[in-house]
């Protein structure tokens, strides 16, 4: 059995995409509340969570990114929620059997990704607290965030295993083997991404496929110079095709767009660090597709 993990940008399988609909609806969900109370019910435990996270807007403060002091994540409260959720994912484990002849396999597993996420957002509001230099405490913050990413990947991994492969959608920045940089105004970022990690763990099974766009109106992102890389394959591609790393060649950066703009350029570490590269000549080719 293929057991690889490849993320590409693509998912299979119709149940699959309303799984990652489902996902990415509660990935917005900051506050750790609502993921704990699933898995405490599931538990049939009489616990007052909602007296520790108080408020659901003191987990949602877009301004405790840039300002530690703003971030809930140190409180005493806080520290009190992680201590709980580790002895709710031990009480899930200790009584699994029992669990899983009462509801279903498919019950107990969604309780652990409840309470895995409800531990993944109290360990990042807890790296949100920590007062650093502010490019160190982004670049951390990144790297919380990716090591969170990497763990889903390997769990997906964990109940998917016997169908097949698995295929992934997400930033280059997230899914490519090596470390991941980012230059911005008064910011120098550097971490571990969540195809690093995993990567690293799981070896020749992990196989990355680098995206890559030639234009787009929509991002006033113009055709690239013909000596960057976009401008390289876009001279070999009608609407969007796919190429090996190795074919692509020696290329430059292109210089005419910024994160800002929602479009990140390909750039050495990522096309040396990629199995082939997904190249969409215009943006427009992929709205049309779907």
């Amino acid at each position: 059995m293929d057991t690889r993990v490849q993320p590409e940008p693509a998912a299979c399988r119709t149940g699959h995409l309303a799984r990652l609909r489902r996902s990415d609806r509660e990935h917005h969900r900051t506050q750790p509340r609502s993921y704990l109370e699933h898995a405490r019910d599931y538990l049939r435990l009489d616990l007052d969570l909602a007296s520790l996270t108080g408020a659901d807007e003191r987990w949602n403060r877009q301004e405790a990114i840039l300002d530690p002091a703003r971030s809930v994540g140190a409180t005493a409260e806080a520290q009190q929620l992680r201590s709980v959720a580790d002895d709710l994912r031990t009480e899930l484990y200790i009584r699994a059997p029992e669990l899983i002849a009462a509801t279903s396999r498919a019950e107990w597993f969604r309780a652990e990704t409840h309470l895995t996420a409800g531990l993944g957002l109290l360990r990042y509001h807890k790296q949100a607290a920590q007062p650093l230099e502010h490019s160190a405490r982004v670049s951390r913050l990144l790297a919380v965030r990716d090591a969170l990413m990497a763990q889903n990947l390997l769990d997906i991994r964990r109940i998917e295993a016997r169908r097949g492969p698995t295929l992934v959608y997400a930033h280059n920045l997230h899914l490519q083997r090596g470390s991941s940089r980012m230059r911005m105004p008064e910011l120098d970022l550097d971490w571990f991404c969540a195809g690093a990690i995993v990567g690293s763990l799981v070896g020749e099974q992990y196989t990355f496929i680098a995206g890559s766009l030639g234009r787009s109106a929509a991002l006033d992102l113009p055709d690239p110079e013909p000596d960057t890389y976009e401008g390289l394959l876009q001279a070999r591609t009608s609407g969007w095709g796919l190429s090996t790393a190795d074919a692509v060649g020696t290329a430059h950066r292109r210089d005419d767009t910024s994160p800002e703009r929602g479009y990140f350029p390909l750039e050495e570490a990522t096309v040396g660090s990629a199995d082939a590269i997904l190249h969409i000549s215009e943006g427009t080719t992929a709205a049309g597709a779907g």
